[in-house]
């Protein structure tokens, strides 16, 4: 349950979020979709409300960053990437938001900075809170396709760390498909969650 200060507070980043991404309103728009599915996963998986929404809120924040900058924040932060700097920046807004965030919203949770740091490649120990957020970007609204509906057909239905799987497998299959760049760590984290079930 979200209280009345926590409302105010989220108010107050949606407000912030907005402005932010006024060149981006459809970046701002799936934020906003995000942030009600992780309020229904939150429900659904007994995940504080509140970091999830928050954590939907601003898990893409730093996504209106150009590439060079990110880049250049990823090394001035010191973040871990394995393998290509420059294939792997599409993957760089979580964890360089990570970084930023709590010195932009001062008492932000180190949970909500982590799950927004994962939503984009995973990792190999999720919290249920992680794991909402990641499903939550892929089942927002505004997606579309079969993909989407079948893993929204999961929710409620399968444990989350089951529902994470089958995000992380479907993105997997999409990143394949289109000849993307794998990151490094993506078979491990498959192959992990993989030999759980």
């Amino acid at each position: 349950m979200i209280s009345d200060e926590q409302r105010a507070q989220l108010e107050h980043v949606r407000e912030m979020l907005q402005v932010r991404m006024k060149d981006k309103p459809r970046r701002y728009e799936h934020s906003l979709g995000v942030a009600r599915t992780c309020a229904r996963l939150a429900q659904a998986y007994d995940v504080d409300e509140f970091e999830a929404v928050l954590a939907g809120l601003v898990h893409d924040w730093d996504k209106v960053v150009d590439d060079h900058e990110l880049l250049t924040r990823a090394a001035q932060y010191g973040v871990n990437v394995v393998g290509s700097p420059t294939a792997a920046v599409g993957l760089l807004h979580g964890p360089v938001a990570a970084h930023e965030l709590p010195h932009i919203f001062p008492g932000i949770s180190d949970r909500v900075c982590q799950a927004v740091a994962r939503h984009t490649l995973g990792a190999l120990d999720m919290t249920p809170l992680d794991m909402v957020v990641f499903v939550a970007d892929a089942i927002e609204p505004g997606r579309y396709g079969d993909y989407a509906e079948r893993l929204r057909a999961f929710v409620g239905n399968a444990a989350l760390e089951e529902l994470f799987f089958q995000t992380f497998a479907q993105g997997l299959v999409y990143v394949i498909s289109t000849g993307r760049y794998l990151y490094p760590t993506a078979i491990d984290i498959y192959n992990s969650y993989a030999a759980k079930r």
